[in-house]
């Protein structure tokens, strides 16, 4: 798998095709889903894309990693929403079978692709095996209030 750019991925290029499917049932939907099923679907189909370009973009494998399970957890979301939308008499079960074969697809895809990222291990030997941490931010920086404050 070399390394060209997110948008050669082909599960991105699916995820393209989930997401122009997910616009075009949310801008279908009733008007009074506007602020509810709409709206969560178009942010859970944009979720998907740009996670994995977010993972794509960063350098040690386990930051690259947790946005590949945001991306697949965003696919599921994506996916139930089209259930609750074909269960509403929004959609047809043609149109949810066909999110069901992408979405098989994708979620195929991307586990391999976590697969490869994980055998890879980029960034272990300059930043080991841990999140890294941005440089000036402590983890415990915020104030606990019932601590004394300190002496002047």
């Amino acid at each position: 798998m070399g390394d060209k750019d997110f948008e050669s991925l082909e599960f991105y290029k699916d995820s393209l095709k989930l997401l122009k499917a997910a616009y075009r049932l949310a801008d279908s939907l009733p008007d009074y889903e506007r602020f509810n099923l709409s709206d969560q679907l178009r942010r859970a189909a944009c979720s998907i894309v740009l996670n994995i370009a977010e993972g794509y973009g960063r350098y040690h494998y386990l930051e690259r990693l947790r946005f590949l399970y945001i991306a697949r957890g965003s696919l599921a979301e994506t996916k139930s929403a089209f259930i609750i939308a074909e269960n509403l008499g929004y959609c047809t079960i043609e149109q949810l079978n066909w999110v069901s074969q992408i979405n098989e697809h994708i979620e195929k895809a991307l586990n391999g692709y976590c697969r490869f990222i994980r055998s890879q291990q980029q960034g272990v030997n300059e930043y080991g095996d841990h999140y890294i941490r941005e440089q000036g931010i402590k983890e415990n920086s915020v104030p606990n209030p019932q601590s004394p404050a300190p002496s002047p």
